[in-house]
């Protein structure tokens, strides 16, 4: 599983003006089978997305996401190798 956290370069009024293709950008990824759950961080100051596929391919779709286009937030990428998961949550491993 990876874990994709977005930190904000700009204030929040920077980001509204990108949102729409922001998340439509997240709606490809779910639609692409990627993206597990996301939000944003509270205090907003960025979001979170877990992942899953080929690390590559998530590095290269991260650099298309709109907000990484125009500057507004950087990508930290978390890879995790999960070992222990409650019940309901077994797609994380996958």
């Amino acid at each position: 599983m990876l874990i994709l956290s977005l930190t904000y370069l700009k204030g929040n009024d920077e980001a509204d003006k990108h949102m729409e293709p922001h998340l439509a950008w997240v709606k490809e990824g779910y639609a692409k089978g990627w993206f597990l759950a996301s939000g944003r961080k509270v205090p907003r100051t960025g979001g979170i997305i877990f992942a899953r596929g080929d690390r590559a391919e998530l590095e290269a779709y991260v650099a298309a996401d709109p907000f990484t286009i125009h500057g507004v937030a950087a990508y930290d990428i978390t890879e995790i190798a999960l070992t222990t998961l409650t019940e309901g949550l077994e797609a994380l491993k996958s």
